[in-house]
């Protein structure tokens, strides 16, 4: 019954002008705007940086030759061009993804475009290319949506309290109190942030011509590498179980995007 379902939508959204299909995630939150975007990227620019040298001194930063990364460009660069649909500044960031030679069930992406995987997220999920676009998807996604940049502007409005707030608002004053610090990489987001992501990274992988249905069995793998210590890249909420039904919320939205970028179609 349920595929029935998703074929018959899958039908009507494909005669659906391309601009109108897909997810809809409601605008980034307005919190944001209280700390500079160039400003957080620059510093996640040095932090990526910070990490390459310390991986390359460690002989663990993959080589532009190896097999891995090669994969990983070359699934970034069928999700990139849709980027710049989420986020109008995606298409000036600088690019990057590399691949860290450790054990860890991690990868990322930081303001700006930085993104890395670890070779246990890889090798340990034996992650098929629609399984790995989902992880990226995802991570793209914090990017596009800046969820690191409202974390951190958060994070900085209760230090400062709700008064020293209302004088910024109303006078343009404290700027400076805004400013970027502390550790990107450990930067953790929230419930509603990992919900948005695993949506938007849907939506993009989908239009790259990758099976977004692949983010279910990419969740039943980590939930099932859950089972002893929850790997760093898993966060404790949602549950992976919340993740799939949210999944399969938005297949029907995501299904045929998939199918038009199989078959060649403008997608938007």
């Amino acid at each position: 019954m349920i595929t029935r379902c998703l074929a018959l939508a899958a039908s009507l959204l494909l005669a659906l002008p391309a601009w109108s299909q897909g997810v809809d995630v409601g605008k980034p939150s307005a919190v944001r705007g209280l700390v500079p975007a160039g400003q957080l990227e620059k510093r996640a620019e040095v932090e990526y940086e910070q990490l390459k040298r310390e991986a390359a001194g460690q002989r663990a930063l993959g080589p532009d030759e190896h097999p891995q990364v090669q994969r990983l460009r070359a699934i970034a660069n069928r999700i990139l061009p849709f980027t710049a649909r989420w986020n109008p500044r995606a298409a000036q960031w600088r690019w990057e993804v590399n691949l860290i030679g450790s054990k860890q069930i991690n990868a990322f992406c930081m303001p700006g475009g930085k993104i890395a995987f670890y070779v246990g997220i890889l090798d340990t999920l034996k992650l098929t290319d629609d399984e790995v676009a989902m992880v990226m998807g995802h991570e793209i996604a914090h990017a596009l949506r800046e969820h690191a940049r409202e974390r951190v502007a958060k994070s900085q409005l209760t230090q400062l309290g709700a008064s020293l707030l209302g004088q910024y608002i109303g006078g343009g004053k404290y700027a400076d109190a805004f400013a970027v610090g502390g550790n990107l990489l450990t930067l953790k987001f929230s419930r509603d942030d990992e919900t948005e992501a695993d949506v938007v990274g849907l939506d993009l992988a989908a239009r790259a011509g990758f099976d977004p249905r692949a983010g279910i069995t990419l969740w039943q793998k980590m939930s099932a590498a859950n089972r002893g210590a929850p790997p760093q890249w898993l966060s404790t909420h949602p549950s992976g179980g919340n993740r799939i039904q949210e999944i399969e919320k938005h297949l029907p939205e995501v299904l045929p995007l998939y199918e038009a970028a199989r078959a060649g179609r403008p997608r938007g």
